[in-house]
């Protein structure tokens, strides 16, 4: 409890309104022997009889008009508090009229105590304090601006300036980086300001500072002074001494090694999982190799196995073919001495001659028609011969280019195993540091030249295997065009009673559409209701702006299938139901597959009795059958 409060609680009671005046010396004589304190540490001033009040700082001009106020005209107040008031404003008006004249000073950090070297505390990250700095200008982004120009040279991070509204006076905070450089600049900075005369000792030693800018190293002092700047330190800093500082440092490179160390022990055990894994896979290769050399085995004994029973099948053809001939020349022969014996019935009668005109005239229309038809017969053992020849000629050379692009890829594959053993092996030597850098290098070199050696060999096939695949596609073309040649020229000659013929993928079956209107119309009016819907639906499928079809990814594939979702076709199948649309989607995958960028019905041959695509062998040994089945009916 402060000695005015003391006074309030004892002699209030004794003193009367009347009595103010006469006890104001008492409290005045005591203002001036200090026992009341009015003016603080850091030059504020404050009301001794009002310590419980919130606001303890004034200025000169604000505490006189407290202390005037509450000594005069406050009803609140006791009488022995207008008494003591009364006397706060004499002292002020008398011993400390100077302080009218001069501008208040900001709140500063006073010293503690002298600064000591290494184990003075100073506020880390390192800061510096500028005082009495004199605004020419009130804009703070312009004066930071200013400030950082001016001790560029001491290399600071940032400037935080504090300034009063109403005085052209105001602080700052120098920030500098945390590491020993910026305890140097900050250093710096403060002899500076010593030389200069300017420092934190002459500071606070000078009551009139005039327009010169103060400054040092924030301390302990600064960091537990009140004010801006001991709040700012508190906010942004902590105390902290050279040598804790240096010992931190210390421990930190420990940590740091320590955990390199770590580091290469981890390495290393990865480094020998390397070289397990790398075995291993070595292993796995070469069991890989062996098994694939078995089965290139396999194969090529499969492919000669194919080949001779290809060349006893078409030796068999060719038998057939000359026994028809032979069979030929026989009836030809036959009718020749036919003619010859009607030759000699010339003389006969009338009648026997008629008769043997119309016999001749039989006979030579007999005659004709077997020599057309041995035209025929040869034509066609030319085309079926020329037939099986290309097919021989394409499928040897199909097999040739299989079997030449399995080897490429084979030795592909080697080049890039040996590639990758190179390289796994100079990932090893690398990893490696005990071996003499010398034999290393020499070694290293010598891998990277095999190596190189080894990609250009695998260029060199990349190329080859480029070519073949060209020739490939090409033989594939002859093979679509042979295709077409067969569709154009079968057209009229396959029926729907053979198991090989012409099917017009992307043509929707008009029987789902004849049942579905035989279910709803009379049976006059079905087959044209049918007709019509069928060839709407056509033209449905021409529409290149109607593709139904989503991508969906299937066991990591992208496939591209009928979005049953699609309005038009959840609608037919509401309308005409199941069958119906079973027909158009079997149309829509069909057009989607063969023809998706003209979108029009593509003839395909067609082996109707798997409902599949016929191969051109199919197509072959069908037609040889057909032609020796037509010999056999045959007079």
């Amino acid at each position: 409890m402060t000695p005015g409060k003391m006074d309030n609680s004892s002699e209030e009671s004794d003193i009367s309104e009347s009595e103010i005046n006469d006890h104001i010396e008492k409290p005045y004589e005591e203002l001036r022997a200090g026992k009341y304190k009015v003016k603080g540490l850091n030059g504020n001033l404050r009301c001794p009889f009002c310590a419980g009040k919130k606001k303890q700082d004034y200025k000169y001009k604000e505490l006189l008009q407290h202390a005037s106020g509450a000594g005069k005209g406050s009803a609140r107040k006791s009488a022995k508090q207008k008494a003591n008031h009364l006397a706060l404003s004499k002292y002020l008006e008398t011993d400390l009229a100077s302080e009218a004249d001069q501008t208040q000073r900001p709140i500063l950090p006073q010293p503690v105590a002298p600064p000591p070297k290494l184990d003075d505390l100073y506020v880390w990250p390192w800061m510096g304090i500028l005082v009495n700095i004199v605004f020419s200008n009130k804009d703070i982004l312009l004066v930071t601006e200013q400030l950082l120009t001016r001790f560029r040279r001491f290399q600071p991070v940032d400037i935080v300036v504090f300034s009063d509204e109403e005085d052209q006076i105001g602080q700052a905070i120098v920030k500098f980086s945390n590491d020993w450089k910026g305890f140097m600049n900050c250093s710096e900075f403060e002899k500076f300001f010593e030389t200069e005369h300017c420092g934190k000792k002459e500071w606070h030693a000078q009551k009139i500072h005039g327009r010169k800018c103060y400054g040092w190293c924030a301390r302990a002092d600064d960091y537990e002074a009140e004010g801006v700047i001991g709040d700012f330190l508190h906010r942004n800093g902590q105390l902290r001494t050279v040598s804790d500082i240096d010992r931190e440092a210390a421990q930190n490179r420990n940590n740091v090694v320590a955990k390199l160390a770590n580091k290469i022990n981890i390495t290393n055990e990865n480094l020998n999982e390397i070289e397990y894994k790398y075995n291993e896979k070595t292993m796995t290769l070469s069991r890989m190799l062996e098994e694939k050399d078995r089965l290139n085995y396999a194969y090529e004994e499969e492919i000669m196995r194919l080949q001779r029973l290809d060349r006893g099948k078409v030796h068999r053809i060719l038998d057939e073919q000359e026994r028809l001939k032979l069979q030929l020349e026989n009836k030809n022969n036959r009718l020749e001495s036919w003619s010859k014996e009607l030759n000699k019935r010339e003389a006969l009668t009338e009648r026997e001659r008629q008769k043997l005109d119309e016999e001749k005239k039989k006979h030579g229309v007999r005659n004709n028609s077997l020599q057309m038809a041995s035209w025929e017969q040869k034509r066609a053992d030319k085309n079926v011969a020329r037939l099986v020849e290309e097919q021989k000629r394409e499928k040897e050379a199909a097999l040739n280019k299989i079997l030449q692009l399995e080897e490429e890829l084979a030795a592909k594959q080697k080049l890039e195993m040996e590639i990758e053993e190179i390289k796994g092996k100079l990932q090893v030597m690398k990893h490696h540091k005990d071996y003499d850098d010398a034999a290393v290098q020499k070694k290293m070199e010598e891998m990277n030249d095999e190596l190189q050696e080894k990609v250009e060999d695998l260029n060199h096939l990349e190329s080859t295997n480029q070519a073949l695949i060209a020739k490939e596609r090409q033989s594939n073309d002859d093979l679509q065009e042979t295709r077409k040649e067969l569709i154009t020229g079968l057209t009229d000659m396959l029926t729907a009673r053979m198991n090989i013929g012409i099917k017009r993928m992307g043509e929707i079956d008009q029987k789902a559409f004849q049942d579905a209107c035989k279910e709803r119309f009379h049976i006059e009016e079905a087959n044209l209701q049918a007709s019509m819907l069928c060839s709407l639906w056509q033209e449905n499928l021409k529409d290149p702006g109607w593709h139904p079809f989503k991508i969906v990814h299937i066991n990591g594939d992208t496939q591209e299938i009928v979005n049953e979702e699609d309005e038009k076709l959840q609608n037919l199948k509401e309308e005409l139901g199941d069958q119906v649309y079973a027909a158009v989607v079997t149309a829509l995958k069909e057009m989607n597959e063969y023809n998706p960028s003209g979108r029009y019905v593509v003839p395909e041959l067609w082996n109707l009795k798997e409902e599949r695509k016929a191969t051109l062998k199919e197509v072959i040994s069908y037609m040889l059958k057909n032609i020796k089945a037509l010999k056999h009916k045959r007079p």
